[in-house]
């Protein structure tokens, strides 16, 4: 233990460089990478975050693969990335299905390519607490929002390591580093989903595959739709469009986590360093509010 301790001493200076390097990143421009040609697979491409993200990377000359349960929406934005000068191709893809996944994807293989660019953002969420939150809604919550990313990555990143090329997104959510009542199932799985996004990067790095890059996007409430009337004291809830913004930033400069806003970050390193009475006080303050469904009240009556 105090040989560890003093190894961690002497990494201090390094810690002192990695600090500044952080803090130059956030006010020098750095060079955004070439996308053009790339072949990107968005699930959840039917509707908000996936189908901005599609016609974001429609505009750099990619090749679309956009996956939804919706056939309609998905071929509404497959049809307007077509507009903007991309090839895009449609596909109706139920993301809690692993076989769905997995035969969509030989399909993909075949008839496109090696996907390059994996954009895991199909997600679903339930504003309820335990007790109104039905068996088969937690298992839904839990195969979209994360069981989903396992089983894209194990088919579409063999391709990226050969190539040593290639870049996987994470679309998680400021729930997956605090959690919020009344949307237990949506943070466990978006835990789950942050957990996934480190754990593959820490496995990317021990297998020296360098050049496969991962991203992981941490959003507040967007105006989606999906959660109703939220609101917080950390400012007005995000538009769909500054969340992609930030995000194709985030993903054409190797940014590994992009907080949105970037307070949130801040307030993830409060929670792990600050007691749980100052945490919880703090909490209060944020002042999370949306409607929900609360069914402990009628328990035993």
């Amino acid at each position: 233990m105090v040989l560890f301790i003093l190894n961690c001493l002497l990494l201090l200076p390094f810690l002192i460089f990695c600090i500044l390097e952080s803090l130059l990143k956030r006010f020098i421009l750095t060079k955004r990478k070439s996308v053009a040609g790339e072949i990107v697979l968005i699930t959840g491409a039917g509707h908000g975050i996936g189908r901005l993200t599609a016609y974001e990377f429609a505009k750099l000359k990619c090749k679309l693969v956009l996956w939804d349960i919706n056939k309609n929406g998905v071929e509404e934005t497959a049809s307007e990335c077509k507009r903007l000068g991309a090839k895009a191709h449609a596909f109706v893809v139920d993301c809690s299905k692993r076989e769905d996944i997995y035969s969509s994807a030989k399909k993909v293989k075949a008839e496109i390519g090696d996907v390059s660019i994996l954009v895991n953002n199909a997600g679903v969420v339930y504003t309820s607490d335990l007790f109104a939150t039905q068996d088969p809604q937690i298992e839904k919550t839990f195969e979209v929002n994360v069981l989903a990313h396992f089983w894209t990555t194990k088919v579409f990143l063999p391709a990226m390591m050969k190539n040593n090329h290639g870049h996987i997104v994470t679309v998680a959510s400021a729930a997956g580093h605090t959690t919020v009542p009344f949307l237990m199932a949506y943070c466990s799985s978006k835990f789950a989903a942050v957990g996934f996004h480190r754990a593959l990067t820490d496995e990317l790095a021990a297998l020296k595959s360098t050049g496969v890059k991962t991203s992981c996007l941490c959003p507040n409430f967007i105006n989606t739709g999906f959660i109703k009337n939220p609101s917080t004291a950390l400012g007005s809830i995000l538009e769909p469009e500054e969340v992609v913004n930030k995000l194709m930033k985030g993903i054409l400069t190797d940014q590994n986590m992009i907080f949105i806003p970037s307070p949130i970050g801040f307030l993830v390193v409060l929670e792990r360093v600050f007691p749980e009475h100052f945490i919880a006080v703090l909490k209060r303050k944020v002042n999370v509010k949306f409607d929900a469904v609360v069914g402990y009240k009628n328990k035993g009556q």
